[in-house]
């Protein structure tokens, strides 16, 4: 059994595991109060999937070797397009996303998917600055704003704020210097009285997900997990019994 991916919290969907067993893949959902409990073994590249099939590869590469790594070109996008022929003509909306305390992100996406790719970055708050006619566009003020506000929000950080809530001056400050179409708050499901311990690990009642961090209680500690570093791992389905940092107060 390996662990071959993940899916977020959509409108039509809830957070899930991606299991692979013998070339087929089953969800494993991600609902509060329900038990994990697989053990990691060794990490190697996490194969190709097409629907519930999955093509196994055993290459070290992890979670994907370099023949199953894909790049989206349009990330790196700044404004000049990066493929033979520009295809993005759709209308893109350009947001601000909040992080609590206050990481504030710009980006860019297709309008008619812009709360669900904020719930997968696992916004806090954002606002709907303006749509635009094409990704090109969207890019371009994306880069110019950018100079501003970061683009990017690593991991450990919005990790660090899973128990904090959007600090509402700073947010509306920075509203302030914007015109913006709408706004947004996101609510996951849970709160935490206090910080989430970062770990990699599979085993613990589910408390909830936020955008792809998976966040899990064991004994008197609560643990944040970045899913994307679970992808790849091959899995028993066992509890793991290993020695696991502990936050203080399961002291």
């Amino acid at each position: 059994m390996q662990i071959v991916g993940y899916e977020t919290e959509r409108e039509d969907r809830r957070p899930a595991l991606l299991v692979a067993e013998d070339g087929r893949v089953r969800r494993e959902p991600l609902r509060p109060g329900e038990d994990l409990a697989y053990a990691l073994g060794e990490r190697r590249c996490a194969g190709a999937l097409d629907g519930a099939d999955h093509y196994p590869c055993d290459r070290d590469g992890a979670p994907y070797c370099e023949a199953h790594t894909s790049t989206w070109v349009c990330a790196r996008c700044t404004g000049t397009c990066l493929k033979d022929e520009m295809d993005c003509h759709e209308d893109h909306a350009v947001y601000l996303a909040a992080f609590a305390p206050a990481t504030f992100k710009i980006g860019v996406t297709r309008e008619w998917r812009l709360r669900t790719r904020l719930r997968e970055q696992g916004a806090d708050r954002a606002a709907h600055l303006r749509t635009v006619s094409n990704g090109r566009i969207a890019r371009e003020i994306e880069a110019r704003i950018a100079e501003t506000y970061t683009d990017r929000v690593r991991v450990p950080d919005k990790v660090a704020g899973l128990h904090r809530a959007v600090d509402d001056r700073a947010w509306s400050a920075t509203l302030a210097e914007f015109d913006h179409e709408a706004t947004f708050a996101f609510d996951y499901g849970f709160d935490l009285d206090s910080g989430a311990v970062p770990e990699t690990l599979a085993t613990g009642t589910v408390v909830g997900v936020q955008g792809r961090v998976l966040v899990l209680a064991r004994g008197d500690t609560t643990y944040a997990v970045d899913m994307r570093e679970l992808v790849g791992h091959a899995v028993r389905p066992e509890a793991d019994d290993r020695d696991r940092q502990s936050s203080l107060g399961a002291f």
